[in-house]
């Protein structure tokens, strides 16, 4: 592997990415959607930004993947702005679909494979969870149980060990080290987290602070997510 992935080099949009993220989960906190509007907005395309110019990554094809893919997540992230706006979150969605199918595309091509003991249990989850949806939120449980769909089957490659060698793998999920590509199956997990959130604040979060406050975990556990996943040099082919 090249010495490259492991390099400690400024990268200012990454650091941009975070002050964004946290002017972002503020706003969600503390109900100031002109905040929101301003800053969360800003966060893929400045994860983009470190993606095209990282010159590290000599792969054209994972890096047009990976851009497409964060293009299709800003579309989310705007419509989402609004989460309890039913169609903006069928629409939102779909956007995030779009981006969760570039993702395993990228990690496919990486060596990615569905492992049966890191298959099942997501499959479970998402039986689960669509099973809920369909009782208790009818109007979206369609969209939403599609949209879960894409998500498990990222989350099983990127949790796929054959991805990065070097780590350790412990109830399929491989531990993060110094090797980027180890923490892909960590961020798919936040994401997963974070999407699980949405549900739950849509079913069952009732009060105004409640539904806040959770917006502010799902839009922090995202964040942490799509900081990890959409590392170049974690999407480097050698």
């Amino acid at each position: 592997m090249s010495d490259l992935r492991h390099s400690r080099v400024v990268r200012p949009f990454r650091a941009g990415f975070i002050a964004a993220a946290a002017v972002t989960v503020y706003g969600a906190v503390t109900g100031r959607d002109k905040v929101q509007w301003v800053a969360k907005p800003l966060l893929m395309p400045l994860l983009a930004a470190d993606v095209a110019t990282d010159r590290t990554v000599s792969d054209p094809v994972g890096r047009t993947v990976l851009l497409g893919s964060l293009g299709a997540a800003t579309i989310g992230d705007v419509l989402l702005i609004e989460p309890d706006n039913d169609r903006r979150l069928i629409a939102g969605a779909s956007s995030f679909a779009v981006m969760q199918t570039g993702y395993s595309v990228l990690w496919w091509r990486q060596g990615g494979r569905p492992r049966p003991e890191i298959a099942v249990p997501r499959l479970l989850a998402w039986l689960g969870a669509a099973a809920l949806m369909r009782v208790k939120a009818p109007t979206v449980a369609a969209a939403l149980t599609a949209y879960g769909a894409t998500l498990g089957s990222a989350a099983v490659l990127a949790s796929d060990p054959g991805l990065a060698p070097g780590a350790k793998n412990i109830a399929g999920l491989n531990i993060p080290n110094a090797d980027p590509r180890s923490r892909l199956g960590l961020g798919a997990l936040l994401f997963t987290v974070s999407d699980g959130l949405i549900v739950l604040r849509r079913l069952f979060a009732r009060s105004e602070r409640s539904r806040r406050v959770t917006e502010g975990v799902v839009l922090a556990t995202y964040a942490a997510a799509q900081y990890l996943l959409a590392d170049p040099r974690a999407h480097a082919r050698d």
